[in-house]
Formats: C-alpha cells, structure tokens, sequence
C-alpha cells in the first residue's frame, strides 16, 4: 500500500477549510452559543471521518479512473466512515465541553446537526471523487499529448533521413563518373554511417555524445566527395557529453553549411561544431553553434526551391514541438566571413534519459 502523504497533507487542509465552513454554517443556526462549539464540533467530527474514509479507500481495489474503491465497498466507505466520524466526534465532543448532544431537549438541534453532517458527507466525497475522477484524466491527456509529441518528432526524423541520403546519393552519383575510386571510398561512408544510424536505439532523444559521433561520420563521409577543399572541428565539452537531443538535430545545418557556404566557394572552407551553456530566463540553456568559412549568407535571400529550405525547417519544427518557444534556430552572417547558426533550447540532465 503506497500512500501520497503530500497529496494525504494537502487534503488535511482542505478538510480543516472544510470544517471551519461547516462551523460557520452551525453558529448561524445557534448565534447564541459561542463559535467555538460549533468549531470543536465540527472538526471532532470532520477529522475522523476523514481518516477513516480517506485512508480506509487503500485497504479496497480502487478504480484507476478515480482511486476510489469499487462496488459495494465505495458505497459502504463513506457511509461507515461518516457515522462513526459523527457518533466519535459528538461523543468526544459532548465531553470536552460537559454536554449531551443526546438529552431530550437538545433533539431538535441534534436532528439539524446530522443533517447537516449527511449534506457536508455528502459534498465532501463528491469533491474527493471528483477530483481523483479529475486527476485522473489530466494524466490521460498528459499520456496522450506526450505520445503525440513522439510521434510527431518520429515522423520528422523519419522524414529528414531519406531527404539526406538522397542527396548524399545524388552527390555519389556525380562522383561515379569522374572519380570511381572516390565514389568507391564514398559508398563505405555511407554504409558505415547508415549501419550506426540504423542500429542505434529509435528513441525521440539519444546522447549529445551521440549526436556528434553521427555528426562525425556524416562529416568523414563529405570530406570523401569535397577532399582538401573541407575540414572540420568537433568541440564537444565531457560536461556535456550526455545531455539528451533530438536525433539527427545538428545535421541539416551542417548540410547546410556544405551546400550554400562551402560548396560555392572554390577553396572551400571550415566547418565547426561548437557546444556551449549561457544562462536563460528559466535556468541554463544548452547552445550549440554551427560556424562555416564559406560564403555567407547572400544579401538578398532568393525563393528557395524544392527541398533547399527542408533541413532548417525540419530542425525548427522539430525545436518548437519539443521546447515551444524556448527552443529557438537562428542564422547570421558570421563577423569573419561565412555563417552562424546557432540553437538554444532548456538543458536537461543525462539522468532524464
């Protein structure tokens, strides 16, 4: 029997709320008598009874959709735990005060005080079932949304893997004609690289760590189709090495980088991949930089064609049903030349794997 005792502690509290309403409602009908009467009463009697209720439902199957006990037991604990609570509470409290709630005179107060009792029982377990009925389904939504969320990133991945071998073997395809040995070399990259891609695990989130030893071999496998014309710098802290990322993230803005920076410039250039924290608003932020000496972002940004836009709106889709608006990608001309792209979302922990 697993018992919440902050969910146990926070409904003590509701209780003595609860209580200290009930007594109110009592001094109203006896103004002649001190509030406090009616205040003992009403939390001798209102604390028993939810012990024995609220603590009783454990000792029964409950229902998973409300917590609360099944069949005849979920009729039968309120019931119980409610005329004992009030022959408990009005006998402890008949003593505490030297009175007799039971003396012929006192019968028509008493019949006010157990209908009172009866409605108060009566709202109280509707509130606690229909909050246990509430939560209940705030876990199925958060169930639900959470698995919509997987499988919206799983289709994103699982769209932006043939948008890269595509064109990884449309480049092959070029290279066969004017350089087979090359293109041979090319072709063992790419089976490497789909085999450790292939075998690795299908989760939504996998290792920084990780995500740079794919972003390694997708590297090795350009520099055999560019050759001296790309080289390249992975910078990756061990204090950062299992913070978990999407798969696949970082690898259309090094595609990128190739295709609009490096590849238009006839020496070519660098790439570095850089991973670094700065402070945000709600803690530390995970920032992670894709810098290329190629040839900058041009002044006036022609209409992309078909698939030019794809990866970066991939990772921006991608960053936005994750993180929302904390995940952001932005692209600048770099200061020296080239261009800068950086994304920044909240770091998480290793342990949150």
């Amino acid at each position: 029997m697993k018992i919440d005792w902050i969910a146990k502690l926070r409904h003590f509290l509701q209780i003595i709320a609860f209580c200290l309403a009930i007594a109110a409602i009592h001094y109203a009908f006896r103004p002649h008598k001190p509030y406090e009467i009616a205040l003992v009463y009403s939390l001798a009697i209102g604390l028993p009874s939810w012990v024995l209720i609220d603590f009783g439902r454990h000792f029964f199957p409950s229902s998973q959709d409300t917590g609360w006990p099944e069949g005849v037991a979920g009729i039968a604990l309120p019931l119980v735990g409610n005329v004992l609570g009030f022959l408990a509470g009005t006998l402890f409290a008949d003593r505490w005060f030297g009175f007799s709630s039971w003396n012929f005179e006192d019968r028509p107060q008493l019949r006010i005080s157990i209908g009172i009792t009866v409605l108060s029982a009566l709202g109280l377990t509707y509130f606690f079932y229909s909050r246990g009925k509430s939560a209940w389904l705030q876990a199925k939504v958060n169930e639900v949304r959470s698995q919509a969320t997987e499988a919206q990133l799983k289709l994103l991945e699982t769209q932006l893997e043939p948008h890269m071998l595509f064109n990884t073997l449309a480049n092959l395809r070029a290279l066969i004609g004017t350089d087979p040995v090359r293109a041979q070399q090319m072709l063992d990259r790419i089976i490497t690289y789909l085999r450790a891609t292939l075998t690795a695990s299908r989760s939504t989130e996998h290792p920084l760590a990780n995500e740079f030893d794919r972003l390694r071999d997708y590297l090795e496998l350009m520099a055999v189709r560019m050759g001296p014309r790309m080289a390249y710098t992975l910078d990756l802290p061990d204090a950062l090495r299992d913070v978990p990322v999407p798969p696949l993230l970082l690898q259309p803005l090094v595609e990128n980088a190739i295709r609009h920076g490096l590849e238009p410039q006839v020496e070519g250039g660098h790439i570095t991949v850089r991973a670094n924290t700065q402070p945000g608003p709600h803690g530390p932020m995970l920032v992670i930089e894709v810098n290329d000496t190629g040839a900058g972002l041009p002044n006036t940004l022609p209409t992309p064609g078909p698939g030019q836009s794809f990866g970066l709106a991939q990772v921006r889709e991608r960053l936005a049903t994750l993180h929302g608006a904390a995940g952001t990608l932005n692209l600048i001309a770099a200061s020296g030349g080239g261009t800068s792209a950086s994304v920044v979302f909240p770091l998480k922990t290793g342990s949150q794997l």
